[in-house]
């Protein structure tokens, strides 16, 4: 018997969404190496014409790429995207959700949870507060490169001085393509006055009405594990403010500190013997 493929080979509706995805899985389970066309037609039971109608679908929506040299198949920049959103709910986010909640109800605005992704920072949740102007030039999903924004700043420059000017001359081309306002001299005079005045402040750089604080949230070894921001608009990020906002900020980020290491140390912790385990033990002599 032909396979289904083969036969009725006009792709429409379900059909075509669960092929697809069953590509997306096989390319998936051979993250290191990526698999050769060929191999994912035998393994997916479709026929090659199908097979590379359904990769061009999943390469164009960025879920699927193809190495040039080996022409193999790899997960796409979106599919890390939607991993490690997916991958936040019983992770980071679920650690920082108290915290958010916390600083937008105590300033009334819009509070952030981003986490660094290589050479460029994204958002994880939007939190908003209840004044009733408020700010949209970030929402959860959007990436810019390390630096750009309150909390991606607070992340770039708690970083070591060696790696920040890696990642500044890495992203020298979107910089100049994309924020004008973030040259990599502006950047580095921006770093500097995060690290004197101890928090990150985005001066309506990519929204002019749009103003953020933000500081970095960190490992117990001293890695940066995310950023905690605020943003809001300009009016509201008088000088006074700013530090208020950093006080309340700094807190909370102490906070989602302590709940990374009380995680960390329930994953550690080994299993305790059950109580008739230990009564037994006890009364054996």
């Amino acid at each position: 018997m032909q396979p289904e493929a083969i036969t009725t080979p006009d792709l429409s509706g379900s059909q075509s969404v669960d092929r697809a995805l069953r590509l997306l899985s096989l390319v998936g389970r051979e993250t290191a190496s990526g698999l050769p066309l060929s191999e994912i037609v035998e393994d997916s039971g479709l026929n090659k014409p199908t097979v590379r109608r359904l990769l061009l679908a999943l390469m164009r929506a960025g879920l699927v790429e193809q190495e040039a040299r080996t022409r193999r198949y790899h997960l796409g920049e979106e599919a890390f995207v939607l991993g490690l959103l997916s991958g936040q709910r019983h992770g980071l986010l679920d650690l920082a959700m108290p915290s958010l909640r916390a600083l937008s109800d105590t300033t009334q605005d819009t509070s952030f949870f981003s986490i660094r992704r290589d050479r460029f920072v994204i958002c994880l949740h939007r939190e908003e507060g209840t004044w009733p102007v408020r700010t949209h030039a970030l929402q959860a999903g959007d990436q810019h490169p390390l630096g750009v924004g309150a909390g991606s700043l607070a992340m770039l420059a708690a970083l070591p001085d060696d790696e920040i000017a890696e990642i500044i001359e890495t992203n020298r081309a979107i910089l100049d393509a994309r924020y004008p306002a973030y040259s990599p001299a502006q950047l580095r005079t921006e770093i500097a006055l995060t690290r004197r005045q101890g928090f990150a402040l985005n001066p309506g750089h990519i929204v002019a009405s749009s103003w953020g604080v933000g500081v970095p949230v960190r490992y117990p070894d001293g890695r940066v594990a995310g950023a905690l921001s605020i943003a809001a608009i300009d009016s509201r990020m008088q000088p006074q403010r700013q530090e208020e906002l950093a006080v309340v900020l700094r807190h909370e980020a102490r906070e989602v500190e302590t709940r990374i290491v009380a995680m960390l140390e329930r994953r550690t912790k080994p299993e305790q013997p059950a109580q008739d385990e230990i009564r037994t033990a006890e009364t054996t002599p």
